[in-house]
């Protein structure tokens, strides 16, 4: 069992982050109270500060982002209807067919770009006509970033103006939304410009213990109450956790920009290792490839020396708040240290 006060160095994602000591204050001072009956005033403060923020007029907190991608698409489309998505899409490939098993919602997975978008003519494609032999088309279904890539600003616009041209809703899964933001200088509003709702994950690199917002028009919002409701995402004195979560959109959002740098060092200072094939990132994520007969024992390296890592064939590596820039060069004295006496 490992040491429990032992620090880690943990690249496994930006999940695994810590609150910090005023993270932890806001959280003991939070005022709280019944949220299904909408009167605790510090998930208030949060779902009001959130929209604000986005440029969108109300707020939804909930346990997760697979929960406030789950609660939008039931709320956008209904029994029978479909959504277009990405094949490397979080809400198509890694939340459990939650659309499909628990609203009769069939996605439409659409083969993703190099660069992570789906191409519009593909988009266009994928809409079926009013026909009773398909599934009705509702809506499309973006994320930015995906696989730690950024949109470009520029595709996001037309892909949206296509989607509402052809009568579609757009939902963004914007997770690490900030992320973007932050490597394209823009402002939070400009980011999510064109989606009718998004999801905002706030316990990844803006290091809340949980939750996420999602934001749309307040209809949208008072529908997927009901849905959250269902889903079992209804919390009482949740004002302990939304607190944490209002910290983290007020603090830790222009930090990113020193996890995109120690993830763009330690991409660099391993790209110069013999065997390794990596991936330069655009913000906190890239990818590594690494021989498979090295993988289990660079593993246990690793975490000799104190650092967690999903080590594979296709090894990601994310950089967030807790990994500092004397970390980055740990993790690559150790891996260098590992590839000099290793032999396929």
């Amino acid at each position: 069992m490992s040491d429990p006060h032992q620090h880690w160095i943990d690249l496994r994602s930006d999940t695994v982050t810590q609150p910090c000591a005023a993270m932890r204050a806001a959280m003991a001072a939070a005022p709280v109270g019944d949220d299904v009956y909408a009167d605790d005033p510090t998930v208030n403060r949060l779902q009001d500060f959130a929209a604000e923020l986005f440029g969108y007029e109300a707020g939804l907190f909930a346990p997760s982002g697979t929960q406030t991608n789950l609660i939008a698409l039931l709320a956008h489309c209904g029994r029978g209807d479909e959504y277009l998505v990405g094949q490397e899409a979080h809400t198509y490939k890694y939340e459990g067919g939650g659309a499909a098993v628990l609203g009769s919602i069939q996605p439409q997975p659409i083969a993703n770009q190099p660069d992570g978008s789906i191409a519009l003519a593909d988009i266009a494609a994928y809409i079926k006509p009013d026909d009773m032999h398909f599934a009705r088309t509702r809506l499309l279904a973006l994320e930015n970033t995906i696989g730690g890539r950024v949109l470009p600003r520029d595709y996001l616009q037309a892909a949206t103006a296509l989607a509402h041209e052809r009568g579609l809703a757009t939902h963004l899964d914007g997770a690490r939304v900030c992320n973007a933001a932050v490597k394209d200088g823009t402002s939070l509003r400009e980011a999510v410009a064109g989606f009718d709702t998004v999801s905002v994950c706030l316990s990844k690199g803006l290091g809340a213990p949980v939750g996420s917002v999602l934001l749309g028009p307040k209809a949208f919002i008072e529908q997927g109450k009901r849905w959250r409701k269902m889903l079992g995402g209804g919390m009482r004195q949740a004002g302990v956790i939304a607190a944490a979560a209002h910290h983290a959109l007020e603090h830790n959002v222009e930090r990113l920009a020193d996890d995109h740098r120690n993830a763009a060092d330690l991409a660099a200072g391993l790209a110069g290792i013999d065997g390794l094939r990596v991936t330069a990132p655009q913000t906190n994520i890239f990818y590594v490839e690494i021989p498979g007969a090295a993988c289990a024992p660079l593993r246990e390296h690793l975490a000799r020396q104190g650092i967690r890592a999903s080590i594979g064939p296709h090894t990601r590596l994310v950089t967030h708040l807790d990994v500092g820039s004397a970390d980055v060069q740990k993790v690559i004295a150790a891996f260098k240290d590992f590839f000099k006496d290793w032999r396929a």
